[in-house]
C-alpha cells in the first residue's frame, strides 16, 4: 500500500514534546550557522529516533535527478563503505524523484518499483519516502527504513518527517546560496585583479614594446640614441617588475593584517629581496606567532617592515638574516645585516626615524626592543615579546 499526505507547513498538534523540541533543535543548528553537513546530520539522527526507524538517510538531488550526497543514520561507516558508490536513484529512491510526494510501504521487496539491494547492503523491509522541496522544486528526499516493531510507519510519522523536511530543504538551499556567493565574488576579484594588471603593469610593458620597435633602424643611424633607448627600456621593465612583484604580495593577506605573523614575515623579507637584490636568509618558526593577538601581531609585521626599509636605504647591506623564534615562552625577532652600521651608542643618526617608531611600537605590545651596531660592522635589530610562561 502506498498513501501520500500533504503538509501546509504549520505546527501539528498531534506532535509531541519530544519531537517539537528536535525540531527546535534542528531549527537552531540552522541558524546558528553550523557546518551544513553537521546541520543535515543531525536532522537525520533526530528523525530516524523520533519515528523509530532502524536507518534513515538524507538524499540531495544534483543535476539530472541524480543523488549527488548521501548522509545516513543507523549504519556504521564500514557497513557505508561496503555498499560502494552512492545510489543511483533507482526504484523506490527514484519513485520519491520522480514523483515528488511521500510514501508509506509496508513491505519493500513486494512493491513494484523495487529494484532490490545491491551487495552487502543490509535488509529492510518497511518504507517512508519523504520529499524534500524548496520554492516548489525537489532538492533532496528523506527515507527512513524498518519501523521498530515489524510494524508500518503511521501517518504521524509521516507528518513528522515532512516537518524536518520543511527545515532540511532551508539548510540544502543555505548551502547552495552561499556557494553561489562564493563563486560571485571569485569572479569579481578575478575581473578586478585583471583590469588592474591591464590598466597599470600590462600598458607599461605595451609601452615598452613600443619604445624598442624603432631601436634596430637607430642602431645604425642613431646608435647613443639606441642605446638610451635600450636602458630606458630596462628601467621600465625592471620598474613593472618590482609592481608585479607588490602586486602579488598585496595580494597576502597575512603581509598586513597580523592573523599570520610568520607567514607575512617571510612574505616581507621575500619581497625586499626580490625589490632589492640583497641575499636574504630566513630562520622561521611557521608556529612561533599562533599565540598572540592579529592587532600584536600586525605591530610586530610593521617593525620588521621598517627595519627592511631601513636596510634598504641606509644600511647599503649585501645579505640580511631575519629570525622568528620562540624561546620559552618568548618570541625573539632578529633582524640582522651586513651594512655600513653606524654608532649606536651615539643615539639615532639622523634620517633614521623609522628606529623610533619602531621603538614605539614595541613598547606598545609589551615588547622590549634593542639595537646592537657600530660603524662598518652592520646593525641588528632585536625584538623580544613574552607571550607565555616557560614551561
Amino acid at each position: 500500500m502506498a498513501t501520500h499526505a500533504t503538509f501546509d507547513g504549520r505546527p501539528d498538534e498531534s506532535l509531541d514534546a519530544a519531537a517539537l523540541n528536535a525540531v527546535d533543535e534542528a531549527a537552531r543548528a540552522i541558524a546558528g550557522l553550523l557546518d551544513v553537513d553537521e546541520a543535515l546530520q543531525l536532522i537525520v539522527e533526530r528523525v530516524r529516533s523520533l519515528v523509530g526507524a532502524r536507518y534513515a538517510a538524507l538524499g540531495i538531488v544534483g543535476t539530472g535527478d541524480r543523488i549527488e550526497r548521501f548522509i545516513t543514520s543507523g549504519m556504521s561507516r564500514q557497513e557505508r563503505e561496503a555498499i560502494g558508490s552512492l545510489p543511483r536513484g533507482r526504484g523506490l529512491l527514484g519513485l520519491i524523484i520522480r514523483e515528488e510526494r511521500s510514501y508509506r510501504i509496508p513491505n519493500i521487496a513486494a512493491h513494484a518499483d523495487s529494484s532490490g539491494f545491491p551487495v552487502n547492503h543490509p535488509p529492510m523491509t518497511s518504507f517512508l519516502g519523504v520529499p524534500v522541496t524548496s520554492r516548489g522544486r525537489s532538492v533532496g528526499n528523506f527515507y527512513l527504513t524498518d519501523k521498530a516493531g515489524g510494524a508500518e510507519f503511521t501517518p504521524k510519522d509521516q507528518r513528522l518527517v515532512e516537518v524536518f523536511a520543511l527545515h532540511a530543504a532551508i539548510a540544502i538551499e543555505n548551502a547552495r546560496l552561499h556557494q553561489q556567493v562564493a563563486g560571485y565574488a571569485i569572479v569579481q576579484e578575478r575581473d578586478r585583479i585583471g583590469r588592474d594588471l591591464h590598466d597599470g603593469i600590462i600598458q607599461s610593458l605595451y609601452a615598452v614594446s613600443l619604445s624598442l620597435e624603432d631601436v634596430p633602424e637607430m642602431m645604425t643611424t642613431s646608435p647613443a640614441e639606441a642605446e638610451g633607448r635600450v636602458d630606458a627600456a630596462i628601467d621600465s621593465l625592471q620598474a613593472s617588475i618590482r609592481e608585479l612583484r607588490n602586486f602579488i604580495y598585496g595580494l597576502r593577506p597575512e603581509t598586513l593584517d597580523g592573523a599570520d605573523v610568520a607567514a607575512g614575515i617571510v612574505a616581507l623579507t621575500e619581497q625586499f629581496g626580490y625589490n632589492t637584490l640583497v641575499d636574504v636568509q630566513l630562520d622561521v618558526d611557521p608556529d612561533a606567532g599562533n599565540d598572540i593577538s592579529p592587532e600584536h601581531g600586525a605591530e610586530l609585521l610593521q617593525v620588521v617592515r621598517e627595519a627592511l626599509s631601513n636596510a634598504a636605504r641606509h644600511a647599503r647591506a649585501r645579505r640580511l638574516v631575519v629570525s622568528f623564534r620562540l624561546d620559552e615562552g618568548v618570541l625573539n625577532l632578529v633582524i640582522a645585516d651586513d651594512g655600513v652600521g653606524f654608532d649606536a651608542s651615539a643615539g639615532v643618526p639622523a634620517g633614521h626615524d623609522g628606529l623610533g617608531n619602531m621603538q614605539a611600537r614595541a613598547v606598545a605590545i609589551g615588547a622590549t626592543l634593542r639595537i646592537e651596531s657600530a660603524s662598518g660592522e652592520g646593525a641588528r635589530i632585536i625584538v623580544r615579546l613574552p607571550v607565555r610562561a616557560p614551561a
